[in-house]
Parts: C-alpha cells; sequence; structure tokens
C-alpha cells in the first residue's frame, strides 16, 4: 500500500470512530448517574468473571514482545497479572462511588436584572487517548470517562494491542448492559502509526487530546497536534530542605520522595538545601543514597560537604539541572535563601510538582504561592502527586499546563463549565 493510499485509509479508520464516538458523547452526557454506575459496576465484575480470557490475549501479547526482543521492564509493565487486574477492578469500583460532577451548578448568583448566573459542569465530549503499553490504562481511562460523561478513543502502544481490544470489548459490553451506547468507549484497533497523525488532527471529531508516555510522544505530540491537549512533557520535580527544616523529617521526607520508586514523574530529581541547613543535613540524606545505590551530582558546596563525609559523589554539569533521569540519579545544590531556592525552580523545573520541607510557616506560604507548578508541597514527599493519593479515584494523566486543568486529571478535570442563566421573563434594558 502507498503512503498515500495509507493516509486515506487512517482518515477512514478515524472518521468512522469519530462518528460513533460523537453520537455516543451526547447519550453520555446525558446519562444519569446511575445509569452510569451500573455501567462500572458491571465492568468492575466481568473483569473478575473473564480473566481467563483477559490473561490469553495479555499471553500474545508478551510472547510477540519477547520476541520483538524487548526489555524485562517493557514486559513487566506490559503483564496483566491477577494483582494487575484485581487493582484495575479495584480501581473501577472506587470511580463508581466517587461523586458525579456533570450537571452540578455551582455559585449561582442573583443579578440586580431578576436573572439568576451560575456555571454548570459539562463533559469535555470526545476524548483521544494516545499511551504506551500499560494495559490497565484502559481500564483506568474508560473508567473516568464513563463517570464524567465523556467519549473516549483510546490508541495504546501496538504491543498491548490484544490486551487493550479484550478488556475495551469488556467496557462496551458493560455500557450496553447499562442502557448506554458501546461506542462510548473505542479502541484503534490497529497497530499502525498513520492513523496517530490522523488522530491528533481530528478537531471535527475529537474535543480533547490526552498523551500519557515518554518524552519521545509527548514531543511529537506538541509539534504535530491540532486538537486542544492536555499534556506535561518533563517531571522535574524538587525538595527544597529550608533552613528552618526539621532535619530528621527532611531526611525521610527526601528519601521517599527519591528511592520509593525511580521512574514515575512525580520522583524528585533535584535536591536544594538551604546553606545553613546542609552541614546537618547533607550527610545523613547522603548516607542513605549511598546505601540504596544512589547516585548523587552535586554543586561545589554539597559536593564539599559529601566528600568530606566519604560519601560517592560526582560534580554536577549544568545539563544536570535540566534532566529527569527516572532513574537512581540525584542532581544536589546549596543555595543562599528561600528566594534561591525558589528562583532555581522557576528556571529550572517543569511544573509539575516541588516541594518545601520546614517548620517556618511564613516561608511555606511564600513557596506555595511563589512556585508556579501544579502542586506544590509542604512538609510531603513529591510521590504524592497523583490521583489516587489525592483522592481523585484515579487519574488520567497530570497536566502541567495553565488552561482547564492542572496536576492529576480525575473526574473534574475531563469536565468543563458552561454558563447558566435562571430567569422569570426578564429582558434587558
Amino acid at each position: 500500500m502507498s503512503t498515500q493510499e495509507k493516509a486515506a485509509d487512517a482518515r477512514e479508520v478515524v472518521a468512522t470512530l469519530g462518528r460513533a464516538s460523537k453520537r455516543a458523547a451526547r447519550s453520555l452526557a446525558s446519562a444519569p448517574s446511575a445509569k452510569k454506575n451500573l455501567a462500572l459496576s458491571t465492568l468492575a465484575a466481568l473483569l473478575t468473571e473473564e480473566r481467563e480470557a483477559i490473561f490469553a490475549a495479555n499471553r500474545l501479547d508478551l510472547e510477540r514482545a519477547r520476541a520483538e526482543g524487548l526489555s524485562e521492564a517493557f514486559l513487566d509493565r506490559l503483564a496483566i497479572t491477577d494483582k494487575v487486574l484485581e487493582r484495575m477492578a479495584e480501581g473501577v469500583r472506587e470511580i463508581e462511588a466517587l461523586p458525579d460532577p456533570v450537571g452540578e451548578i455551582e455559585a449561582l448568583r442573583p443579578r440586580p436584572t431578576g436573572i439568576s448566573v451560575g456555571r454548570m459542569r459539562v463533559p469535555l465530549g470526545v476524548i483521544a487517548m494516545i499511551f504506551e503499553s500499560r494495559p490497565n490504562v484502559t481500564i483506568d481511562a474508560s473508567a473516568l470517562a464513563i463517570k464524567s460523561g465523556n467519549a473516549i478513543i483510546l490508541r495504546g502502544g501496538h504491543e498491548a494491542l490484544e490486551s487493550n481490544k479484550k478488556l475495551a470489548e469488556l467496557v462496551s459490553r458493560a455500557l450496553e448492559a447499562a442502557g448506554l451506547p458501546g461506542a462510548g468507549v473505542q479502541v484503534v484497533a490497529v497497530g499502525d502509526r498513520t492513523i496517530v497523525g490522523e488522530l491528533i488532527r481530528a478537531r471535527k471529531f475529537v474535543d480533547v487530546l490526552i498523551p500519557r508516555g515518554g518524552k519521545g510522544l509527548i514531543s511529537r505530540l506538541m509539534a504535530e497536534a491540532t486538537v486542544p491537549m492536555i499534556k506535561h512533557l518533563d517531571g522535574i520535580c524538587h525538595t527544597y530542605v529550608d533552613a528552618a527544616a526539621d532535619i530528621e523529617m527532611a531526611v525521610r521526607v527526601t528519601d521517599n520522595a527519591k528511592t520509593q520508586r525511580y521512574s514515575p514523574c512525580n520522583a524528585t530529581e533535584t535536591l536544594l538545601v538551604h546553606r545553613d541547613a546542609a552541614e546537618a543535613f547533607l550527610p545523613k540524606i547522603g548516607r542513605i543514597f549511598a546505601d540504596k545505590g544512589v547516585e548523587m551530582r552535586a554543586d561545589p558546596a554539597a559536593f564539599a560537604i559529601l566528600s568530606a563525609a566519604e560519601l560517592p559523589v560526582v560534580a554536577a554539569e549544568d545539563t544536570d539541572w535540566d534532566t529527569e533521569y527516572n532513574a537512581p540519579v540525584i542532581s544536589i545544590a546549596v543555595v543562599d535563601s528561600l528566594d534561591a531556592a525558589i528562583d532555581f525552580i522557576a528556571e529550572h523545573g517543569s511544573q509539575h510538582t516541588d516541594a518545601i520541607i520546614t517548620n517556618d510557616w511564613t516561608a511555606a506560604n511564600r513557596f506555595l504561592r511563589e512556585v508556579d507548578s501544579s502542586s506544590v508541597m509542604v512538609n510531603a514527599s513529591t510521590r504524592f502527586a497523583d490521583g489516587f493519593e489525592y483522592g481523585l479515584g484515579a487519574e488520567i494523566g497530570i497536566s502541567t499546563d495553565k488552561l482547564h486543568v492542572r496536576g492529576p486529571v480525575g473526574l473534574e478535570g475531563l469536565t468543563n463549565l458552561k454558563y447558566v442563566v435562571l430567569g422569570h421573563g426578564e429582558g434587558r434594558a
């Protein structure tokens, strides 16, 4: 097939999916909570009842991935185990139990003219989600879309195609069992990358694009997409240990922020330490990092302190301050003041998640107000920047953008507000 023929075929696939999603979105937007909850409870049950069929589909994906020589870490993300499946079902039930945001009217205020003006929370419409090979994302995204009244088109990595097709089939069955359109959730059932190019430009059918994956995927979409997008590119998160920090608390929180897991986007990548706390703090956290095999890349002041404590440390390069490692590596800098820490984060951060450790509420409040990130924390690990930890049930991704939604995107983030006016026959003078 020629390039032109492939492009035409991809356009037709996207148009077919898009038309079905548009029709389904209208039904889902007006669906009562009871129907959406029934779909979710049915889906949770199907995930248990159809476990063997799910495992069989996943085995096909795993066999193909092994034949392609993909890494063990990749295979681990791709695999659906009993534990993964149980967590999928649990997540669906958690979303079912959350309040339905759709149709809420907020800030309804009377005006001198006699009308009342407020805002109603409504679904976004049709969401297209492009993600890499984690089949659990298919269920998380589907459940959030259903509860928030949106239709969703899912395009996962080709490595998880059979798993995603099976899971999407179960979602459609659950929707239909609740009297809702099965096309409310659709999976792109072919692995052709040409489809991605068409989907991210399908403004006629798609209202919002959500990418969830590595920097390469998101960079491509930022360059090529014309559909509005909810996304984050980098997760360069900072933990700042203030002069007024409790040192033991700072050690405990910083250790968790870096080493609880290395790969997530909310793991701390740069540690900033006030000069007045550095001598007491750095040798303690440095010993923990050394014991856990974390490579420390330090500026001259931090290098001197860690070296004097006979801890393994290397000199940081300029690029380290702008690097998301997703690995047992951390960059460390000593700063002279809170202002210097805030300035450092403004220059090198990615507006994802940043934390201050301090017992000085004035410093904490300044940090909260002046650090321009989607999540800002006081005396807590950056690893808490997560939809489940925030009480959202689950998240469809994290946004570092400034329009519509920032931070973990849950049910409320998948809705928008429109103005509503209630009157009694008034006309404008």
